[in-house]
């Protein structure tokens, strides 16, 4: 398969991802309950804006709006008859926007998972699981999508799935878990072992890593152990714009664009090759993301003290195994779309 993601990484050494697609939509008018992979047919014009405003801040790749675009998610809005065209359709405008761009720009189909469990802790076969995605990403694939990027996982048999899914459909994939539970998936993924997942599939991710979670201390973490784990691997961050807080009925995000600047710095030297932001990261976050990216040399691995002193205590307990103490047990915020 091709492998646009390598081809860019030897142009540019670090690729800068995308931010938040919910927190972003949400402030264009998106209500809570509605799905966001709808606007793709009735706002269309928001979900360009959403993704030139990525582009215009630097962005090497834009994500589409379909993280719920299986027909279960999908079900739940009555739409599961409509997933090609649903996915198919944030690809093309994706697509657009990207080749508009006036430079290479990686056009990444957004997979997240099902939101059923799989047997034998709930009710849908493993085959099931990988027709689910087949449908997704074949949309993915007719709109344009480069790479299916599947995220914010829990199950490895999910990311199995959604991997075997996308060998099927002849798209190049990458894959990140979401470490949020005592720094491991909510299914008992450990960092270390993300690289693992799909040994036995004979295409190999073009990358894997970390997304959402419970803010950038936390990624770091995890990102720690993946790079040891496997130190030439390329790997993902795409960790949240610090923490939610609620101000009255809304949710905000604790994280400045200083903090996602750092965060970045940290995650080079971390050993990530593609870093981006996830809930809460703004245009303006990504623009300091950017600039921070561009200007950084590379410097020493940091240690988890040293991430906690410059972007904040854990929320969890240590990903990584020196025993570091957690600042607390934070949870992040479930919800129904990435970002």
């Amino acid at each position: 398969m091709h492998n646009p993601i390598d081809a860019l990484l030897a142009e540019k050494g670090v690729l800068l991802a995308d931010g938040a697609t919910g927190t972003n939509l949400f402030a264009m008018g998106l209500q809570s309950g509605e799905a966001p992979e709808l606007w793709n047919e009735t706002e269309p014009q928001k979900i360009e804006a959403l993704h030139q405003g990525f582009v215009d801040a630097g962005a090497d790749i834009i994500l589409t709006n379909s993280f719920g675009g299986t027909r279960q998610r999908l079900k739940l809005h009555h739409a599961q008859d409509r997933v090609f065209e649903l996915n198919k359709k944030a690809a093309e405008i994706a697509r657009g926007v990207a080749d508009r761009a006036g430079r290479r720009v990686i056009v990444a189909g957004s997979v997240g998972p099902t939101g059923e469990l799989l047997q034998p802790l709930g009710a849908m076969t493993y085959e099931e699981a990988v027709e689910a995605f087949v449908e997704q990403m074949e949309g993915l694939k007719a709109g344009g999508a480069d790479v299916a990027w599947i995220e914010t996982m829990s199950a490895p048999e999910e990311i199995h799935a959604a991997a075997e899914a996308a060998v099927r459909v002849g798209l190049p994939y990458t894959y990140t878990g979401s470490f949020d539970t005592a720094g491991r998936t909510m299914m008992g993924l450990a960092p270390k072992d993300i690289h693992g997942v799909v040994d036995d599939i004979e295409e190999k991710p073009l990358a894997v890593g970390a997304n959402c979670g419970v803010g950038a201390p936390d990624i770091l973490a995890a990102l720690l152990d993946m790079s040891e784990a496997k130190p030439d691997s390329t790997i993902i961050v795409k960790g949240n714009c610090g923490i939610p807080e609620f101000r009255g009925t809304e949710i905000h995000y604790s994280g400045t664009p200083e903090l996602m600047a750092d965060y970045v710095r940290l995650a080079i030297d971390g050993g990530a090759r593609i870093v981006g932001g996830c809930c809460g990261t703004s245009f303006e976050h990504l623009a300091a993301m950017r600039k921070a990216l561009d200007s950084h040399a590379k410097a020493h691995r940091p240690s988890v003290q040293e991430i906690e002193a410059r972007v904040g205590p854990m929320r969890n307990k240590a990903a990584n195994q020196s025993g570091a103490e957690s600042a607390g047990a934070g949870r992040r915020e479930r919800r129904r779309s990435r970002g």
